[in-house]
């Protein structure tokens, strides 16, 4: 699976981030679906009718994404993320950013270049609850597994 073949998936979840082996990374994803009953939410007097919850769709695999060696990555509490006409990027949830912020501080931040390591790209997952980012010389490889019972 390639990583555009994602970018029409939306509303997911970020389950797990852990690093296999030194400077790899691995992401785990659930993806979700729309709860068929609605509900009404309620906000100190205010009352929002007809609400639907977003939740893990438990009978679809996890997505896992393996970055066999990146430059930098970041997760960011997505309640304290704006959006940023700055940035342009391809993709809708996931998405691959020609000028972002992140980028910027890679530059700035890290000796990273064209020459060494090598041309990189900023990958975006913008998750519910959670935005993942990671600048890497190499595509990400991505599998479905099987969730553990």
């Amino acid at each position: 699976m390639e990583y555009s073949d994602l970018f029409n998936l939306k509303d997911i979840y970020l389950d797990q981030i852990y690093e296999p082996e030194e400077n790899t990374l691995r992401l785990l994803f659930s993806r979700s679906r729309t709860s068929e009953t609605s509900e009404t939410i309620r906000i100190g007097k205010t009352e929002i009718k007809d609400t639907y919850s977003i939740d893990v769709d438990e009978t679809l695999p996890l997505l896992q994404m393996d970055f066999e060696w990146y430059i930098g990555y970041s997760i960011r509490n997505e309640s304290y993320t704006s959006w940023d006409d700055y940035e342009e990027f391809e993709g809708r949830i996931f998405r691959i950013y020609s000028k972002s912020r992140y980028l910027d501080f890679i530059k700035v931040g890290t000796l990273a270049s064209e020459d060494y390591p090598g041309p990189f790209k900023h990958y975006g997952i913008a998750c519910l609850n959670h935005i993942v980012d990671v600048v890497s010389v190499s595509e990400p490889i991505i599998k479905e597994v099987q969730r553990k019972k």
